[in-house]
Formats: C-alpha cells, structure tokens, sequence
C-alpha cells in the first residue's frame, strides 16, 4: 500500500512540479498532433488512446522524469487502469519514480452560464475514489472555468468546487480544486480579485486536519495567491500553464513564490513521435529543468 504520509510530505514541502498527464477524450486529437500523430494515423477512439499511452509511458520513463525534479503527476482515468513495463501506473510512477499520483475525476464542462463553465455531473464517482484509493491514487483533480468577472458564476464555481472535494476528502484521498480562469479573459484580474475571496472563505469552513490543494491560473498579480497558500488547510497551491508557451508560463510563475507549476502543454511542448530517446530525454529534460527551475 502507498506510504500516505510520505506522498502528503512531498506534496507538502518537496522542491518540484506536477507533470498534468490527464488530457481526456477531448484534448486528445491536439495533444497527440502537436506530438507528430496526425488523426490519419489512427482509427477510431481504441487506437487514439493506445497512441495516447504510448507517449505518457514515454514520458514516465524519461530519464529526468523522477522525483528529483518531478514530484507528482496527474493522470487520466484510463491511464490509472494501465500498465507500464506490466506495472500499474500509480504503482510504477511512486515506487519506481518517486512521482506521487494524482486522477482527473472531472467528466468535462457544462455550457457558459454567468461567465463559467461548472463541471458535468459526475456519475459514479463514489465507486471511481474506492477504486483510485485500492491503486494507490493520492489524491484528484476537477476543473471548471471562468470566462470573465461574474460574481454569481464565480460563487457558484467555487461552492461546487467544494462540494466535490468533500467527496474526495471523505474518500480519503487528497482534492485538487482547479478553477481556472481562462487567459483570453478581458477581466482576467478581476475575476482572480473575486475567486481569491471566495476561495479564502470556503477555505475558512474546513475543519482541521482536512487538506486541499489549488490548481489556478498564474495571476496577473504576482504574489495574489500568497494568502492561500500560507492557509492552514492549504497543502501547496499550482499554478496551470493555461495556454502560455513554456518560457512564458514559467518567466511569469518565476513571480510568484508560493505557487508551483502544474504544466500539461508546456511539459510536453517541442516533443515528437519520431525523436530517437536521446533527442526525446533531451528535449523533455530541458522542459522539465525550465519548468522545475521556476518551481523552486
């Protein structure tokens, strides 16, 4: 059984990022794309996901992919029911990576109401958590997003970013909330004004000895997130990358201390199918140390 205590200390306290390895159905086609498989190279979901995997297990088994830089990843539904090198995942990425494991529990977005986007219902979830628990899963993640300065959507963001982490939290297992607050947004500041005041309050009805952490946006004011993170039901806040390339997201998380990156795009930007493993080692490495850089 995973040593709890020991991932909650890394999480906690270890000098790193969290590699995001939880596109889903959606974001796949780009992320595989943008990694040199085109949709023509595959046929139909079953191959697209093998495709997926490939490139994630790729990634795991990277040289510099460890817990000296790399402290925890999240992934998938289906890449959690997986194996590597015939090992389950979780089991793979901490006993033999020193990677603590995370799972995206969310089922994707609802239509814009108020200006965000809250998440689907979440079916089954209750069955999902025992089964991540029994694998050795940490704790999870569920994203919804914020498209502009709604005071309504954001109260509504937040309360329902609660409520699932309850969930979690009765689980046993550790929630990452993640409202993300979309970079395009003409009232980006705003919008960070008000999610840092609700978040603070719900924070505030936590009892003790419960742990949550935030994945957000990095803020256009540095420092903005400071309070959270020294909150004392906190465990460590992480900043998405959000659609900024790798040197801009990590040159403006460079400003905020008490954030650390959690990179989907950004980890695996430059990457190719087709790099032999040293150029790919290098390629990912070169990533991870930017990335890294900016954590610490």
């Amino acid at each position: 059984m995973a040593d709890h205590s020991k991932m909650r200390e890394q999480m906690k306290s270890g000098a790193g990022f969290i590699a995001a390895l939880d596109q889903s159905g959606g974001s796949t086609p780009k992320a595989l794309s943008l990694y040199g498989v085109e949709p023509s190279d595959y046929s139909g979901d079953e191959e697209m996901f093998r495709a997926m995997h490939a490139m994630r297990a790729r990634i795991i088994l990277a040289q510099d992919f460890t817990s000296a830089k790399v402290i925890g990843a999240i992934l998938f539904e289906r890449t959690m029911n997986e194996t590597i090198e015939d090992k389950p995942v979780a089991d793979l990425l901490w006993n033999e990576r020193g990677v603590v494991p995370f799972l995206k529990i969310d089922k994707g977005l609802e239509a814009e109401a108020d200006g965000v986007q809250l998440m689907k219902p979440m079916p089954g979830l209750d069955a999902l958590l025992a089964q991540a628990k029994g694998k050795g899963i940490f704790g999870t993640k569920e994203r919804s997003v914020i498209n502009e300065a709604n005071e309504k959507g954001i109260a509504d963001i937040v309360a329902q970013q609660f409520d699932v982490a309850r969930t979690v939290i009765g689980a046993g297992l550790v929630p990452i909330l993640e409202p993300e607050v979309n970079i395009h947004a003409k009232t980006k500041a705003e919008a960070e004004d008000l999610l840092e005041a609700e978040i603070r309050k719900h924070l505030d009805t936590l009892p003790e000895g419960v742990d949550v952490m935030l994945k957000l946006t990095i803020p256009d004011v540095p420092g903005l997130y400071d309070r959270l993170a020294k909150h004392p039901r906190v465990l460590r806040v992480v900043a998405l990358s959000g659609g900024y390339s790798t040197d801009e997201a990590s040159e403006k998380l460079a400003r905020n201390k008490h954030m650390i990156a959690s990179f989907s795009r950004a980890l695996t930007e430059g990457l190719n199918v087709k790099m032999s493993d040293a150029e790919f080692n290098a390629a990912l490495g070169a990533n991870i140390d930017k990335i890294y850089r900016a954590s610490i």
